[in-house]
């Protein structure tokens, strides 16, 4: 399953790496809030090296981020991962191009005028 998610990067955690029986692992979590009318906050996380991705992005960016959800059992409880695979700054609205203008009014004299009041 693949879903995007649109909003604002609210904030960065500390990145955590460790040692595991399959080598070493890096991982950062992030929260973005949706622009929804309903504001919510979503913490995700990116692994390896998609850690990186993160370091292209500050704060208060606009971001769409493609995520996957997952699942586990652990202990006889569910724990779920927002995992995130790509982000992509979104272009700011102030450099979209300006509509063109409206064309002016056709200039009416008296002279053009041919109604009877």
């Amino acid at each position: 399953m693949s879903l995007e998610v649109k909003g604002t990067l609210v904030r960065k955690l500390e990145p955590v790496s460790g040692e595991s029986k399959n080598g070493r692992w890096e991982k950062q979590e992030f929260v973005i809030e949706t622009d929804d009318q309903y504001p919510k906050k979503i913490c995700m996380d990116v692994w390896g090296d998609k850690v990186s991705m993160l370091s292209a992005v500050a704060e208060g960016d606009r971001l769409t981020v493609s995520i996957n959800l997952e699942s586990r059992e652990y202990n006889n409880r569910w724990y779920t991962n927002v995992r995130a695979w790509r982000i992509v700054k979104d272009a700011d609205e102030g450099e979209a191009p300006l509509p063109p203008p409206d064309a002016p009014p056709p200039d009416i004299t008296e002279a053009e005028d041919d109604l009877p009041f």
